[in-house]
């Protein structure tokens, strides 16, 4: 019985462990398919689209499973709607139209180690010296990066870029937070039922005719972006974290820039040198050691 048991939680951590891994190849896509998407989408079309086209699903999906609302937590929901539906994609997207989707990726991959940084602050615990060490390092990683091609100057795409990652991390925070009291996959449908309003009516606001000649190519990465990164995605990888374990499946994240990187340049023939590696792999030792440093939690 005993062996039966850790069969089945092995297992388990298996099946969530694939999921997680599924989910980070999922995200992965995102800057890259956004770059395709802009060929023949405005950035604000596609922000406000691909929310409203997630949110169908979401609809569907809430309704079909006869969920009820969870009223007594819609501030936090529409607030991570608003930052993870509405500010990071628009941030982004802006971001892409002059930034290549590996620069991007590279730039992203500081994502878990800020979205610990907003957690701790939030929730007020405190990191230990090696966490900020961390944090100060891969930050500092991150500008070099970015304007190691310009004597330390930072372009407006790198500052939307950073604007988009910060978004992010605090939409991570709030969907964390609201995860304490339902499944993660509800938490983005609720998140985006929430925000439903501002998405169908940015979405019609921003449509224009031009849009019905996007090719193919535009069209499916568009509905990549709105399916994909925007909803099943998280399907994906929240689920995986909960069979598989927060700490063992959210390691896989930091796979996510080397996919990124991999898309990019069978995708988009992006060029993807000795450097951009590098740096790639110097943020996700830094992400790595900080996500391992003790914080001291709060005294409740």
């Amino acid at each position: 019985m005993q062996s039966q048991i850790l069969n089945d939680k092995h297992r388990r951590e298996q099946i969530g462990f694939l999921l997680g891994t599924l989910g980070v190849v999922l995200f992965a896509g995102t800057l890259p398919f956004t770059r395709v998407a802009l060929h023949g989408f405005s950035p604000s079309f596609i922000t406000f689209g691909r929310a409203a086209l997630a949110t169908v699903c979401a609809i569907v999906t809430m309704l079909a499973l006869r969920r009820p609302f969870p009223r007594a937590y819609w501030r936090e929901l529409l607030a991570a709607g608003v930052l993870l539906g509405i500010a990071f994609p628009q941030l982004m997207a802006i971001a892409m139209q002059t930034l290549p989707a590996a620069h991007g990726g590279v730039v992203l991959g500081i994502l878990p180690l800020m979205t610990a940084t907003f957690a701790s602050l939030i929730d007020g615990d405190r990191p230990s010296p090696l966490f900020w060490f961390c944090a100060v390092a891969g930050g500092v990683l991150v500008i070099l990066f970015a304007t190691r091609d310009s004597g330390l100057h930072v372009s407006s795409g790198d500052l939307f870029l950073l604007a988009a990652a910060a978004s992010c991390s605090l939409g991570y925070v709030f969907s964390g937070k609201l995860s304490r009291h339902m499944p993660g996959w509800e938490v983005i449908s609720w998140a985006l039922i929430a925000i439903s309003p501002i998405s169908f009516i940015g979405a019609t606001l921003t449509y224009e005719p031009r849009f019905m000649s996007a090719s193919v190519p535009e069209i499916s990465s568009f509905a990549y972006l709105g399916l994909v990164s925007m909803y099943i995605g998280y399907f994906a990888w929240n689920i995986g974290l909960g069979m598989g374990g927060i700490a063992r499946v959210g390691q896989v994240q930091l796979l996510q820039t080397f996919v990124t990187l991999a898309i990019s340049a069978l995708l988009l023939g992006e060029h993807v040198g000795w450097d951009t590696i590098i740096f790639a792999v110097a943020v996700a030792i830094m992400v790595a050691i900080g996500r391992r440093a003790p914080i001291l939690k709060k005294a409740q």
